[in-house]
């Protein structure tokens, strides 16, 4: 069976510390943290990458990763733009930004036609996570029918945490059998001497333990969610396209596919460590990490020859 990685990356344009994050080199050789995510996923077994990028970025994106990834796996590219809109809708006036995650996913319509896992550009998620969710979709994911059978690799949110400030993370309600009940966007999460800290999106505390799971937007979905997306984008426009900042968030889409019976999610727990560059001073840690597993055998001095 095919599978493709998606890598959600049209966000790139968002810098820190006079350059774009997701494209600061990481590694020994030049090596950015999505070299690491797309030489996990081909081992794993994943048979081609789409990287979702903007258009105006094409260019900068290939020189820096496309083109050296073209050479080891099969590439191909989508484009998030925000007037890529369903008939009779329109960017309100004063809207900067594309339309989130869901619209993201989108504009791969008609290149990816096979089970696909969906991962963030500046997320380093390590080996476990494409291996168990590689391994779901092509021994367990059943395929058509009305009902989406999907997975997600759960990670452990002690391990999710950055040091030099709060994240975001999709805290998930799972059952006894690894099957995802809900999961609900938690904000300004970090730890303390007191313990874990965080507030839901009104500004209210929320109550966390170190050892639940987290989304961290590594979704293993059949081809048919697309379709689902297609369906649920007109009825979010109708409800918030005049709205300035809101987003068509996959996790919201996946959890209404819960609540409402059209899908199930398997939580395949993962207990690697994250890390990324959410902030500047995440560099030198994350530069520190991969030197680490490179000195532990998990990653070879030069990813690719």
């Amino acid at each position: 069976m095919k599978t493709t990685l998606v890598v959600l990356a049209a966000g790139i344009g968002s810098r820190f510390g006079g350059g774009i994050k997701q494209l600061t080199p990481m590694g020994p050789n030049g090596e950015i943290i999505m070299d690491y995510a797309i030489y996990d996923a081909k081992r794993a077994g994943f048979d081609k990458v789409v990287f979702i990028i903007r258009k105006d970025l094409e260019q900068d994106f290939k020189s820096i990763i496309g083109d050296r990834i073209s050479k080891v796996i099969e590439t191909d590219y989508a484009f998030q733009e925000i007037d890529d809109l369903p008939a009779g809708f329109s960017v309100p006036e004063g809207r900067k930004k594309p339309w989130g995650t869901g619209q993201a996913l989108l504009s791969v319509r008609g290149k990816v036609n096979e089970p696909f896992v969906v991962i963030n550009a500046d997320d380093y998620y390590g080996p476990e996570g494409f291996r168990a969710v590689h391994k779901y979709m092509t021994e367990e994911m059943r395929q058509g029918g009305e009902h989406l059978d999907m997975c997600m690799a759960g990670f452990i949110l002690k391990n999710t945490l950055s040091d030099n400030g709060t994240v975001t993370r999709g805290v998930c309600e799972v059952d006894e059998r690894h099957m995802l009940k809900s999961v609900r966007e938690t904000f300004e999460i970090r730890m303390t001497e007191e313990g874990l800290q965080a507030k839901d999106g009104a500004g209210n505390p929320v109550s966390l333990t170190p050892e639940q799971y987290v989304s961290m937007n590594m979704w293993g979905l059949p081809p048919q969610f697309l379709d689902v997306l297609a369906e649920g984008f007109p009825a979010f426009l109708q409800a918030h396209g005049t709205e300035q900042k809101s987003e068509y968030l996959l996790p919201s889409i996946v959890d209404s596919c819960i609540q409402s019976g059209r899908g199930s999610v398997k939580v395949l727990p993962t207990h690697d460590k994250w890390f990324g560059v959410t902030y500047q001073e995440d560099k030198p840690t994350v530069v520190a990490a991969i030197r680490a597993l490179i000195e532990s055998g998990r990653y070879p001095e030069k990813l690719y020859d």
